[in-house]
Order: C-alpha cells, then structure tokens, then sequence
C-alpha cells in the first residue's frame, strides 16, 4: 500500500452497518464513521528505518481488523504525519487532533520528540500512544501521573537486560571495560546502568575508556581507534541507528571486535544489516521487544513476519512490535468499553480506563499498560549466529524476560530501585 507525507487508508465499505464481534452492534451513526487513528511516524534522516517498520506493521493490523469489521464496527482510517523535531512533530500533531480531528494518535520513537510532546498532549486532552518514546528526562519520569498519554517501556529496559546476561554468562571472564554510545541520554543513560548493575553485583570492574559519538556520525575510525589502544576485556555499546553497521566494520577493519566481549543491547534496530562478514558470533545481542526468528514466536507473529518478507523483501525490528501493540492495544480497550456500555460508543474516557492494565498478546509476546499508562513488554537478546540462511547473523540463543523484572516500579528513584531490586540473574 503506497504512502505519501499524509496518507489516509480508507475502505469502500466504511459506511455500511457492521456487527461487532461477540455480539455487541455499534450505534448507526458510529458505523457510519470511520475511526480515525492519526499516526507520527520518521519517514527520514536516522530514524526513518524504524519509523517505517512502525508504518507498515500498523497498515498490517488495520487491513487485518478491517477485514474482520474494523474496531467495534467501525472501519479504521489511518492519517500519517511525520516525526522530526521536537517543534515540528508537536505542529503535526495539532493539525491530527484540530483539523484531521482524529479519534487517537499513535507513533512517537525519539525520547526527546516524546519529552516536548508529552505537555501538549495533557493541554490537548487527545489519547496518544507513543511507540517507543518515552517521558523520561535522564532517567527521570517527568510526567508520572498522565490522563491522556501513554508510553514506551523505560528506555534501560534493554541495558538491564544486557547487563544481567553479562552477569550470567561472562562472570569472571573480564575486567577492563569500555563504551562506546551515542552522545546523548539515551546512551548515557545505559553506559551509566551497565556499570550501576556491575557495581550492584560486586563484579571486579574498570572502566578503561568512554567513547561518545554523536548521533548520525558515520566516521567512528577515532573512536575505534581509541577503543583498540584501550585494549578492554568487554565493550559495551547502545548504539542504534546507521552509525552501529558502520562502527562495526570500521571495528572490524581494525581487529578490535576479534577476542573482545561485546554487549549490544539494541543492535536488533538495525539487525539485517549487521552482516557476517564483520559481525562476529558469540555477540550479546538485543532484539528489544521483537525477534522476527524466534521459535517460540505466536502464529499471529509467523504470519506478520511471512508477510512482510513477502511484501518488502525484509524482516521487520521491534518498531514493527511497539506500533502492533499500540494499534492492538487500542482496539481491545475500546471494544471493552463498548461491551460495558452495551453496544454504546465509549467516550474517550472509557476507553483510557480500559486502556490501564490491559494485557494483550502483542507480536513479541506478552504486552500491558500499567496503571501509570507505561508498558510492560517482553524483551528478547541472546547471542549471535553465523549458523543461518541469511548474510546477517542471527541469535543462536534466545533468553526472554518481561519488563516487570527491567524496569523501575512506578514513583521509584532508577538508581536507588537498581539497588534493591531483586533480579533473577
């Protein structure tokens, strides 16, 4: 299905009467109106790659709910804007909710786009469902409390993860450590949790370098350059966009990924391009919230997964899940709120009531909203593969675990709960 700059998927049959599963019948007037889901999704610069598995998984899910009578008898019409800067997506995002007048909007992956909007969507009073963005400042929640906004899991989900499996696998195999993370919160923020969770653990540490490029930079050869000469038993890195494959190589060129540990809690963002030829086995390697090789993955995970071989000639990243949760998530709450009115349409309010605690099977598995309207999702790494049918490496292990053991409890201090959390190592 072809997308432009605002895309609006409409279906021939959107105004005729639907019966909406389990017996519930929406109001004429409602059938006769399509639902209206605005999206804010990158289309361009670093995050466009994610931002399009976002698009493509939430196209996925709305074909396949309209083809079953949409959410709660009405056909769901989505209208794509994009996510930029902070200043321009909050411009998109007024014009979804005053003049597209949109029943939900959905999308959001940078943090920092998330931080800005989060204010603006309280003022609006206009149910959002961020993807994979957060409110967080550092690791700060800055709006505990929301109405209207819901959230990304904690953005250390996946570097607490990472550090326990470094934990279990590779105590006492390493003591020089170094970094290398994108210059920004999001990679200071879990460079800081890494060694927070060593510490935690009383594993013998040192620190030998930090490396800080910033974000988009494609020429890494000084910081590989500074990585070798520190000579470190154990990397780790969160990088995640189009600078990892070129770290890689460049790393690679430079020997510096041969006998060394290396933990990349998010490499899973760019995982077909993280090719064999410079991407080593034995690799700890996070695929977030979706591993589209996973053998214990649900049928409707195998069929999502098919399909967007089939269709694009790739294999989707944990982008795709986010967005799928959302779309899912979404639906489930307003045709729960539906059945509670007897058929009614819900107001907005209804359907963020049932929105808290809900729990769906998303695409990577288990999935909630918790009553402070942040998610709980399963995460999956394991370590990397040559042993595959593909030029890019895979997991030839898989661990998972739900975010419940990943991330701080609600109205928790981040650095304090890491203290006294009881992980499962």
């Amino acid at each position: 299905m072809p997308v432009s700059r605002r895309t609006l998927l409409k279906s021939a049959a959107a105004a005729s009467t639907m019966t909406i599963t389990g017996g519930l019948h929406a109001p004429a007037i409602a059938q006769n109106k399509p639902l209206r889901i605005g999206i804010l999704a990158a289309r361009s610069g670093i995050a466009a790659a994610p931002g399009e598995n976002g698009i493509r998984a939430t196209q996925w899910a709305a074909d396949r709910f309209n083809a079953e009578g949409g959410i709660a008898g009405r056909k769901i019409e989505l209208v794509i804007e994009e996510e930029s800067s902070p200043k321009d997506t909050i411009e998109r995002f007024s014009r979804l909710v005053q003049l597209e007048k949109v029943d939900c909007v959905q999308g959001v992956i940078s943090t920092g786009v998330g931080l800005a909007l989060g204010p603006v969507v309280e003022e609006a009073r206009a149910l959002t469902i961020y993807w994979d963005g957060t409110t967080q400042d550092g690791v700060d929640e800055k709006i505990p409390n929301p109405r209207y906004l819901f959230r990304s899991t904690d953005n250390e989900c996946e570097a607490v993860m990472s550090s326990l499996l470094t934990i279990k696998h590779w105590k006492g195999q390493f003591v020089t450590v170094a970094g290398v993370n994108p210059d920004y919160s999001y990679g200071r923020n879990n460079m800081a949790a890494f060694v927070a969770m060593l510490k935690r653990f009383n594993i013998d540490h040192k620190v030998v370098t930090e490396q800080w490029p910033k974000v988009g930079t494609m020429d890494l050869t000084s910081h590989v350059a500074a990585l070798k000469a520190a000579k470190p038993d154990l990397i780790f890195s969160s990088l995640v966009f189009a600078d990892l494959p070129v770290f890689m190589k460049q790393a690679h060129a430079a020997e510096l990924t041969k006998g060394t540990k290396l933990v990349f809690p998010a490499a899973g963002f760019q995982h077909t391009l993280m090719k064999k030829e410079f991407t080593p086995e034995g690799m700890l390697f996070g695929h977030n919230t979706l591993y589209f090789a996973n053998p214990n993955a649900s049928a409707l995970a195998k069929e999502f997964v098919a399909w967007y071989a089939k269709t694009y000639n790739d294999y989707p990243e944990w982008e795709a899940d986010r967005a799928y949760f959302a779309i899912a998530s979404y639906k489930a709450a307003v045709e729960a709120a539906a059945k509670a009115k007897n058929g009614s349409w819900p107001a907005q309010n209804d359907v963020i009531d049932a929105l808290e605690g809900l729990s769906i099977e998303s695409l990577g598995g288990k999935s909630a909203w918790r009553k402070d309207h942040i998610a709980e999702q399963t995460f999956v790494q394991g370590f990397t593969t040559h042993n595959n049918p593909y030029d890019f490496v895979t997991l030839g292990t898989i661990e998972t675990m739900y975010s419940t053991d990943l991330q701080k409890p609600p109205g928790a201090n981040f650095w304090e709960w890491i203290k006294t959390a009881q992980f499962k190592v």
